[in-house]
């Protein structure tokens, strides 16, 4: 495939989905084991938010994307607390925050590094073993302990829907994370938000909006299969 191909390609990709998303919702683009040549052809068609699963992979395309400072870089991959300051000085944003151990450690990191990241609590509404994340029992019990977080910014909820649900049953649980929002919303933490909610990757996202997701995490939809 040829570079104009490859840009053809994602651009008319991007244009497509951007037609079905409304403007409220903000497109993230998982650029995982993407490279840095297909971000740049994303980048040309508009995206400026992109989603990274490693520190080590994002420092790489970092150091050869400086000339293109807008761009926002997520972590959407389990974070271990081994590497929250690299994740700090990389990302602006971390949707994948699944604990309070994590959460008090970046807390802590960013009073050193005079950094105030914006992070989305990771929720599991739904057993799964392969997920990462609060029940909804375990995140009230925590919610007094991270309000305590100063240097965290905490803006919303993130959650990943198990595989093989039905397309009701994936509906159903973007719209009860929505709701358990809305009820952490109703109760007034001085440092919590319920601002967005980063629901939907390339298989479900239609279902996502349609639950009240305000980010979408696509990546073969955008860049194609990866090798």
């Amino acid at each position: 495939m040829t570079s104009s191909q490859l840009s053809n390609t994602i651009t008319d990709r991007i244009a497509k989905v951007r037609q079905q998303l409304p403007e409220t919702v903000r497109l993230i683009a998982v650029s995982k084991q993407v490279s840095v040549e297909a971000i740049r052809e994303a980048y040309t068609a508009g995206i400026r938010d992109f989603g990274e699963s490693r520190v080590q992979e994002v420092a790489v395309k970092q150091s050869q994307l400086q000339d293109l400072p807008d761009i926002t870089w997520h972590l959407i991959g389990h974070l271990q607390t081994n590497k929250a300051k690299k994740a700090l000085e990389h990302f602006q944003w971390i949707q994948s925050l699944d604990s309070l151990k994590l959460a008090q450690t970046l807390d802590r990191l960013a009073t050193s590094l005079s950094t105030n990241p914006q992070v989305l609590l990771q929720v599991k509404l739904l057993p799964d073993p392969n997920k990462y994340g609060w029940t909804v029992e375990e995140l009230f019990q925590d919610l007094p302990a991270l309000n305590e977080c100063q240097n965290i910014q905490i803006k919303g909820l993130m959650t990943i829907a198990p595989l093989n649900l039905s397309e009701p049953e994936n509906l159903t649980l973007f719209q009860n994370t929505r709701s358990l929002a809305a009820q952490i919303q109703e109760q007034n933490w001085s440092n919590i938000q319920m601002q967005h909610l980063s629901m939907g990757m390339s298989d479900d996202y239609h279902l996502a909006v349609q639950g009240g997701a305000t980010m979408v995490r696509l990546g073969r939809t955008l860049f194609g299969e990866r090798s």
